[in-house]
């Protein structure tokens, strides 16, 4: 999505733990069409009943990406902020503009080193077709994927993100996309789950019909009032309310004309009914810190005022209105500029004229015309003004607020603080990367283009730099240094854009605007391959340094646990390790262009909660299904993971024991000690282990686990983990059979003395 020109929206045989892809048809080039069709009524779902409660605790989770950064939790970053607010940019075009494809831009330039001089198809898709700049962990998804959206509500809930804002400044609304995403949202909610909120972020320009559209088609019919974000008391909108109101615009030009000190500028108007606001098209000759005044008076430069407005920060060219607190009936009036800070002027066509109108030079007729826009009062901008709350986005990634209760989507560092109408820093935004080169706009494939690596004024080439966030971890560096309500994170999953053979008066043979190879691209949804999920670590990390994090509930002093005395002996242990309700679902849906279709049926036994209890001799872990558990067959039953140093470096992934992987001996597990790093492993003890119906226990010797746990407090991190891939590769946690807790994270015990 860009600011200036806005592109068209963003481009095995069946195993029991893995994921299917079968081959359809190849994709047969289309047309981009208008607004997707909307689902049917009856599909949109209406509000739900609020769940009880289930708090998961997911910000007393703790972990360590695969660069070795450490997520911090309560110790680091102090107890829980709650006036502290994270939205996350979310896309939901993913499957629909589709003109063949999947185009993977990091697959062509890997394959075909020459391409980025080599502007035809093959190797790249047509002019203008969507294409991949990598391929997420769930695939080339579509944005109605149920299984992938419930992912992403628990992932984002997870990091401690509040609201995900749509993306629907392009005029559609992709009524399809929100609708799947909102049930699937409401789906993990009835769990008892809190999910992200939702809102949107409207065109720039020319909001009204999307607003309205909008309005008709969710709010107004009340659907899913309960994910809806609200921001002083309403839900959050972000469109400027000035420009809601149905207009009439006088734009012809031939000359600017500068407001000296000292002078006005202005413009007599006829309007034939009832209007809100009057204004025109102001040029600075790209000077910044302009400045000047509006004034809306009756009748003609001597008349009664009756608006006022000053503006700060003039854009180039920019529209700018002075609006009435209440409508004005049909007249006669005049529109007054005055009072000029720096470069500053009016758009004047010299020999043109408006009906019942003149342009005026120090309150005398001067001939010709000011350009001039009326906007007329309705009832349903009256509507939409008192059910939402609006902030009107800034699209520029330079200029910074023109105006109170304005909000930035995107800028370059170092970002500027949004205000709201009291003057408190309400907002900021950080971003991944910038399609910005020097102080233009730019595209991603630009050289100079401010890609992940960018910072401290530069791109960093040294080798693995793309892996760090350094762009993003400047930015929000600074907006933890100012501290607003809310920051608006770009982004979550834009993952495609069109290509281009010229834009913004730059040509090149192949140039792609907002997204383009992994380095010039800005999504924090884990990729395959690549960076992997350390975008997504590193959110959870800066959430909590902004938001802070609640302290683990102590544990319950030592006692002993018989594995033959019944589990209501784990009754009163403290802490409840909670994982998620329903998150084994399985998979089945078409792919991007339907070339694949995406198959994971690995979801079994669903992980709730887990306990630890210890004594002088042994370790114990109880875990508790959401039903009863299967028979102890097939592979990878159950698997409990412990990293008995807290320490990444050693073991797989910092594990360095698993029980379980080996197959079960009579009623014993089977304690396995890691070799080597890798996902290898060796027998070093069999442990007592107690089944029945959903729950499970364990006791393990502590002189299994080696010095760290042989006497003392045990400080140990743990995971469970059922029907994953035998094999190591940690990023099929987000998407296999089930994981407690999500994805890298893992429970820590901290025994009591």
């Amino acid at each position: 999505m860009n600011q200036a020109a806005r592109s068209t929206p963003l481009l095995h045989l069946l195993l029991a733990t893995s994921l299917l892809l079968v081959p359809l048809r190849p994709g047969a080039a289309e047309v981009h069409p208008p607004e997707p069709p909307a689902a049917p009524a009856e599909t949109l779902g209406t509000r739900s009943e609020p769940p009880a409660a289930r708090d998961l605790f997911s910000d007393t989770w703790v972990g360590t990406d695969a660069l070795g950064r450490v997520i911090p939790g309560h110790d680091e970053v102090g107890p829980p902020r709650p006036d502290r607010f994270v939205g996350i940019f979310y896309f939901l075009w993913l499957g629909a503009h589709v003109n063949g494809g999947p185009y993977d831009v990091s697959r062509i330039l890997a394959e075909h080193p020459g391409a980025m001089e080599t502007p035809t198809s093959p190797p790249w898709g047509p002019l203008g077709a969507m294409h991949h700049w990598g391929e997420s962990i769930f695939g080339y998804y579509l944005s109605r994927d149920g299984f992938v959206l419930r992912r992403h509500a628990r992932m984002l809930a997870d990091a401690g993100v509040d609201a995900v804002f749509f993306d629907v400044t392009n005029q559609i609304t992709y009524r399809e996309s929100y609708t799947a995403l909102l049930h699937a949202f409401a789906e993990v909610r009835s769990t008892g789950r809190e999910v992200p909120k939702v809102a949107f972020l409207c065109p720039f320009w020319d909001p009204a019909r999307v607003v309205a559209k909008l309005w008709s088609e969710l709010y107004e019919p009340r659907l899913h009032p309960e994910l809806w974000f609200e921001w002083e008391g309403k839900p959050l909108i972000l469109a400027d309310p000035d420009l809601l109101e149905p207009v009439e615009e006088h734009g012809r030009h031939d000359s600017p004309v500068r407001l000296e000190p000292g002078h006005t500028l202005g413009q007599s108007l006829r309007v034939e009914k009832q209007f809100i606001s009057a204004g025109g098209c102001f040029p600075t000759w790209r000077a910044e810190g302009a400045a000047m005044t509006l004034s809306l008076h009756r009748d003609g430069p001597g008349g009664e005022r009756l608006a006022r407005r000053r503006f700060e920060n003039v854009g180039d060219n920019g529209w700018l209105e002075v609006r009435s607190e209440e409508p004005l009936p049909a007249g006669t009036y005049y529109l007054e500029m005055s009072d000029p800070e720096g470069t500053v002027g009016w758009w004047t066509h010299s020999k043109d004229a408006i009906p019942g109108g003149s342009a005026y030079v120090d309150g005398k007729p001067s001939g010709g015309a000011r350009t001039l826009r009326i906007r007329f009062s309705s009832d349903l901008s009256a509507r939409l003004r008192s059910f939402f709350t609006f902030r009107a986005p800034q699209p520029d990634y330079f200029r910074g607020p023109a105006k109170p209760d304005m909000w930035s989507w995107l800028e370059v560092y170092p970002q500027h603080v949004f205000r709201n109408s009291r003057g408190e820093k309400e907002q900021m935004s950080v971003g991944v990367a910038q399609n910005a080169v020097g102080d233009r706009l730019g595209s991603m494939s630009e050289p100079g283009a401010r890609g992940r690596s960018y910072h401290r004024g530069a791109a960093d080439t040294s080798p693995g730099a793309v892996l760090h966030g350094h762009n993003f971890a400047e930015q929000f560096e600074r907006a933890l240094r100012e501290d607003p309500r809310i920051i608006f994170v770009t982004g979550w999953n834009e993952w495609i854009a069109s290509r281009f053979a010229e834009f913004g008066g730059i040509r090149l043979p192949v140039m792609f605007v907002d997204q383009f190879d992994q380095e010039h691209s800005r999504d924090i949804e884990p990729m395959r391959g690549g960076h992997g999920d350390s975008y997504y670590c590193q959110l959870v990390s800066y959430i909590r340094r902004y938001k802070g994090a609640r302290r683990p509930e102590p544990a319950s002093p030592p006692r002993t646990i018989r594995l033959d005395g019944g589990f209501e002996q784990w009754k009163d242990v403290r802490p409840e390790y909670r994982d998620d309700i329903g998150d084994v679902d399985h998979r089945d849906g078409s792919g991007y262009n339907d070339c694949v279709r995406y198959i994971t049926r690995s979801g079994r036994n669903d992980i709730v909660l887990a306990k630890v209890a210890h004594d002088a001799d042994h370790l114990c872990f109880y875990a508790r299904a959401q039903d009863t558990l299967t028979p102890r067959i097939g592979p990878m039953w159950m698997l409990l993971l412990l990293d008995v140093d807290r320490d990444r470096g050693t073991g797989w992934e910092g594990y360095d024991f698993v029980v379980n992987r080996a197959a079960a001996r009579g009623g014993k597990a089977v304690l396995e000690e890691n070799t080597g790093g890798g996902w290898t492993w060796r027998e070093a003890a069999e442990v007592e282990l107690a089944a029945r119906g959903s729950e499970l226990c364990l006791a393990i010797p502590r002189s299994a686990l080696g010095p760290p746990l042989e006497r003392g407090p045990p400080r140990i991190d743990f995971k469970w983990a059922d029907s994953i891939p035998d094999g190591g590769d940690l990023l099929r946690f987000y998407i296999e059979g089930d994981v407690a807790p999500n994805g890298r994270f893992n429970y820590r015990y901290e025994g009591a003395e």
